[in-house]
């Protein structure tokens, strides 16, 4: 593995991350002290899911075929220019435009990041490669949250989008200083062009990891958007207290990225990723009985512990199809349009839940979607892969 590739892209997406993970757990206790409807915050969380899951097709393909580096520091740039966005929004529909932007900007990053890392990674050490690798993201995420509430309550909303400036500008001179040019990328040797996506979805392995993905991110949608809302109204939490909830679940999930991927490589994966899902299901339906910030507090934690125990296995299995089908940036593509397709779903049908019937019912929704994809992933991975792991 090339170590200074690996180390800079880590850094770069754990600032670029921290400052996301600053601004987006606040965004919704904003939005609806702006008379946001519970439709409305999620369209907030669900246009930034939208516009990235329009692009990724696009960027992920154009990646693999002209390199990494130049996505990474565009969307990276972007970020800063959405953070500015945040600075001058000053009403709901400006909010939900500026998280469209920054939708757009997120295809450029997180998946071609991916895409990297899984081109370096020497076979039989997918998992532990990928377990190293997701650390930067829920470390980013864990301490985000935590740092954009008390960055709130002591300094102001504005404040904290400017912390997000900060971070992304810094994020882009690394990759752009650091990553090699295009032409000395260490690309994995092709032997034929990148499959189409056709042929890519006709893999059974491909469609099961997507589905499981979908499923997990639409819980991630329902808590990220919702949890502090629900949180505020039904307990009357700070933001600081909101950000230690979503702290403690991300920051338990980034503990167990290493340790997991270790055992990703030597353990059944499927039955990994499964035994991950069974934990999010569990968590997400303990949110009802929760009494307050302990139970809150218990349920997240066991939620960091899903996906701590499902996303190394997940991705080791992801970067194995990407190498075999030789179309690793669209491969990881497709697995970051399930993440957003989840998040979208999981926002948008949470909000609609809560306004029809009540905020507490927004968990069954990621019940429900969690259960449907611990059911098609493991029907869909427990065959070979189909024709996209041969010439198409």
């Amino acid at each position: 593995m090339n170590k200074s590739i690996f180390i800079t892209l880590f850094f770069a997406l754990f600032a670029a991350v921290t400052g996301v993970g600053i601004v987006v757990p606040l965004l919704p206790v904003y939005a609806d002290q702006l008379g946001a409807s519970g439709f409305f915050i999620g369209l907030i969380f669900g246009a930034f899911s939208l516009s990235r899951t329009a692009c990724l097709p696009a960027f992920g393909k154009w990646s693999d075929k002209s390199g990494r580096k130049p996505f990474l520091v565009a969307g990276l740039f972007l970020y800063a220019v959405a953070s500015m966005g945040f600075m001058a929004a000053d009403g709901v529909a400006a909010l939900v435009l500026v998280r469209f932007f920054q939708g757009a900007a997120s295809a450029m990053i997180v998946p071609v990041a991916q895409a990297y890392v899984g081109e370096i990674t020497p076979m039989g050490k997918e998992g532990l490669s990928m377990g190293l690798f997701n650390i930067s993201m829920f470390a980013s995420l864990s301490l985000g949250p935590l740092l954009g509430g008390v960055v709130r309550d002591q300094w102001g909303i504005q404040a904290a989008f400017s912390a997000m400036l900060v971070l992304s500008l810094f994020s882009c001179g690394l990759c752009l200083a650091l990553l090699p040019p295009v032409k000395k990328e260490p690309r994995m040797e092709l032997t034929r062009p990148p499959l189409s996506y056709r042929v890519l979805l006709e893999n059974r392995c491909i469609v099961g990891l997507t589905a499981f993905r979908t499923a997990y991110t639409t819980c991630v949608g329902v808590v990220w958007s919702f949890l502090p809302v629900y949180a505020a109204h039904r307990f009357q939490l700070s933001s600081s207290q909101v950000g230690v909830l979503i702290m403690m679940g991300v920051l338990v999930a980034g503990m167990l990225q290493t340790p997991m991927g270790w055992v990703a490589d030597r353990a059944d994966k499927r039955l990994l990723v499964a035994a991950g899902g069974v934990c999010v299901l569990a968590s997400v339906l303990l949110f009802l009985p929760a009494g307050g910030f302990w139970g809150l507090f218990r349920a997240n934690t066991l939620f960091g512990v899903g996906g701590g125990v499902s996303t190394p296995a997940l991705m080791a299995l992801t970067v194995q199809e990407g190498k075999k089908t030789q179309s690793m940036g669209s491969v990881m593509a497709i697995l970051t349009m399930g993440h957003s397709l989840g998040m979208l779903v999981g926002s948008m049908a949470a909000g609609a839940v809560a306004d029809i019937f009540s905020l507490s019912s927004i968990f069954y929704v990621g019940a429900a979607a969690m259960a449907g994809g611990i059911w098609l992933f493991w029907a869909m991975s427990k065959t070979p892969a189909g024709r996209a792991s041969g010439t198409g």
